[in-house]
């Protein structure tokens, strides 16, 4: 196979993953004119909140992408999208978990011999039926990972809003917090077993600092205090470790209630 480094020849690849808390709210707030200047070469959207008919796909591709999305069977709900310079050698909608597909929730691409798994994981914040099926997914989601993740010729980045907080520096307030939603020793646990499979947590593989969030309550001014949460992430399999040469948050950037974050890949 044609490697993905082939087509970006003394180039970094970058990739971003944002959560848009609704992608027609994004646009209005300037969305595409933020990407216009970014120019990362792939986008990983979570949380649509739009059908793929209702989308200014024509808006993206103008600007040079090739556009890939999945939306919920419920209307103005979840949804995941991907666009990329790069035209995608394959593409699967879903990731084979039936509640999970009909909430549109994981879209995945080929680009070369790279696999971009863009996922946006449930949310168990609004009650005891939608935490109890967070834990269901989140078992479930790694076992469909697995033998992507062991696949020794898999170069594999998992993208999205993960909806988990894995250690106390990723989150405002640790122990304010430690019977939330987001930060349960449950999952928090599931991010312990999920790094030792074989993924590496690239932003922290660059950044060890503390007060580093990419999400941030509507309430009580909490963005522009910085009180946030660590939940967005984009994490690559072992055999790209090498390769990482940059990974940062954006908290400046403001279309959504989340920010965006991003990983850059050296070529080898």
């Amino acid at each position: 196979m044609v490697s993905l480094f082939y087509f970006y020849t003394n180039q970094n690849m970058k990739i971003v993953s944002y959560n848009l808390n609704g992608i027609r709210s994004a646009i209005s707030k300037g969305l595409l004119e933020w990407i216009k200047e970014d120019q990362a070469d792939v986008y990983c959207f979570q949380e649509l909140k739009a059908n793929k008919e209702d989308i200014d796909t024509a808006a993206f591709e103008a600007l040079g992408y090739h556009c890939q999305w999945y939306s919920a069977q419920k209307k103005g709900y979840s949804g995941v999208g991907i666009i990329s310079k790069l035209k995608p050698t394959s593409i699967e909608y879903g990731c084979g978990l039936t509640q999970a597909d009909f909430e549109g929730r994981v879209i995945q691409i080929m680009l070369g011999d790279l696999l971009i798994v863009n996922t946006y994981f449930p949310s168990g914040s609004s009650g005891d039926e939608r935490q109890v099926y967070k834990m269901e997914f989140l078992h479930d989601y790694l076992d469909f990972l697995q033998s992507k993740i062991k696949n020794t010729n898999t170069k594999l980045i998992v993208a999205g809003d993960y909806n988990v907080c894995h250690k106390a520096i990723d989150i405002h307030d640790p122990v304010g917090n430690k019977n939330s939603s987001g930060f349960l020793p449950e999952e928090r646990a599931w991010m312990d077993t999920f790094f030792a499979t074989g993924m590496v947590d690239s932003f922290r593989h660059i950044n060890p600092n503390p007060h580093q969030y990419s999400w941030w309550s509507f309430r009580a001014n909490a963005r522009n205090n910085n009180k946030g949460w660590r939940i967005d992430y984009v994490n690559v399999s072992e055999n790209l470790k090498s390769q990482i040469s940059d990974a940062a948050i954006l908290p400046d950037v403001k279309h959504s209630d989340h920010c965006p974050v991003y990983l850059t890949l050296k070529n080898k």
